[in-house]
């Protein structure tokens, strides 16, 4: 009994077995219990993290805590106008702006009407910009929408149009035939009523001297404001002392049934023809193909293209054709002849009287308009036209003043009849 006997204050075996088991499941279960508290307390830390990050952004850039509902695709393109579109170099708009509304009422299709229609013709293009863009043209020669060709009328002025009133009653109940281009001198500041068919018809424009070569610096400019528009066909260049022979129809109709061009050009000997030629201009120019002419032109769109376009004899003349070479009697009557004589008629559709000699036609006062007059103009004389013989030679005659409106308004609307 001695050998079992237990020493005083000393727990049996088997309780201490027992004490170490429960320290051990204690030891793992707060192990257990620090490894769940740490992998909760890092979701939570990613998770909040995230949350923060994306509120930033929300805040940042105005965007709604949760996501829009879908949106239904619009049906049509926005259309651009000047009051949804800006320059570009100006400054962004304010961060908080309210966003574009994008209804039915602002919304249109771009087409090709669109894409084509001419600029104002007060714009503030450069020569060099003006001609390039007048140089375009489609490679594909049906054109994809419908269109009423039109005639272009050019007036190079020295101011105000002082037979604006004929021209009106010629031009009326014909709209959308026809376009009008004035380029008066740039010092002219006279008005326009805002009935008037030439009312916003000025186009930028440049000091001309009759004679010097920014004569024909001009004539190319008014081309070139006229080829902007895409329905115009013909062209026709007419001064200010120019009046119709006859009604719009009929001018209308011969222009557009025309195969050929209307630039003058002849050989002459002499002075004032061969004399003016510059031997500087071989080898782009030679003396046989130097000619001289009327700078009052009519021609269709694909020879006014050509004008536009030209690289080499417009340089040419610019550098040799003198003042006493008179580069608007010379350059177009050459470079027609040159490069498009078969498409050209070799006259001119304005009559002219150079009867009394001298370095300037005769000039026709309120006296010197009778009907008898009018109707000589008309058809006094015989031509070519598309290889058959007509007496509808002239289509505009000059040099009318301003003393002979009166009697042009009274004998010309009957005799022409206009309207």
């Amino acid at each position: 009994m001695k050998n079992y006997k237990l020493q005083q204050g000393s727990p049996p075996p088997n309780i201490k077995l027992l004490s170490a088991q429960m320290q051990l499941q204690n030891l793992v279960f707060y192990f257990l219990l620090f490894c769940s508290g740490l992998a909760l307390g890092l979701t939570l830390s990613f998770y909040l993290r995230d949350f923060s990050f994306n509120l930033q952004l929300n805040q940042l850039f105005d965007l709604p805590a949760t996501a829009p509902p879908e949106l239904s695709p619009l049906p049509l393109p926005l259309q651009m106008t000047n009051t949804n579109l800006t320059r570009v170099g100006s400054p962004p708009p304010p961060p908080h702006s309210p966003p574009l509304q994008i209804t039915k009422n602002n919304l249109s299709r771009v087409g090709l009407k669109q894409y084509l229609k001419p600029p104002s013709a007060m714009h503030d293009m450069k020569d060099e910009e003006l001609l390039w863009r007048a140089s375009m043209a489609p490679r594909i020669r049906e054109f994809p929408l419908n269109r009423t060709p039109k005639v272009a009328f050019m007036f190079l002025t020295k101011g105000p149009l002082p037979l604006a009133p004929l021209w009106e009653l010629f031009f009326k109940g014909h709209e959308g035939l026809y376009t009008i281009y004035v380029h008066p001198n740039p010092s002219f500041n006279g008005t326009v009523p805002e009935d008037s068919v030439f009312h916003g018809r000025r186009i930028p424009s440049k000091v001309v001297r009759w004679g010097e070569f920014n004569m024909v610096e001009a004539e190319r400019r008014l081309l070139a404001n006229a080829l902007l528009d895409w329905s115009n066909q013909r062209f026709v260049l007419l001064s200010e002392s120019c009046i119709p022979l006859f009604n719009f129809s009929t001018i209308y109709n011969y222009l557009m049934g025309s195969k050929k061009a209307f630039v003058e050009a002849y050989d002459l000997p002499g002075p004032v023809g061969q004399g003016r030629y510059n031997p500087k201009m071989r080898p782009t120019i030679k003396l046989e193909q130097w000619r001289k002419g009327s700078q009052w032109f009519e021609m269709d769109r694909e020879l006014a293209i050509e004008v536009v376009s030209d690289k080499t004899y417009f340089p040419s003349f610019g550098r040799y054709c003198v003042p006493s070479c008179y580069a608007d009697e010379h350059y177009l009557p050459t470079f027609v002849s040159v490069r498009f004589w078969r498409r050209n008629s070799n006259r001119t559709l304005t009559w002219v009287d150079w009867s009394k000699g001298g370095p300037h036609p005769s000039r026709f006062l309120r006296t010197d308009v009778t009907i008898d007059f009018l109707k000589m103009l008309r058809h006094g004389s015989r031509c070519e036209y598309n290889g058959k013989s007509t007496n509808i030679c002239y289509l505009f005659a000059r040099k009318f003043t301003l003393h002979a409106l009166d009697r042009l308004l009274r004998f010309a609307p009957k005799l022409m009849q206009f309207n």
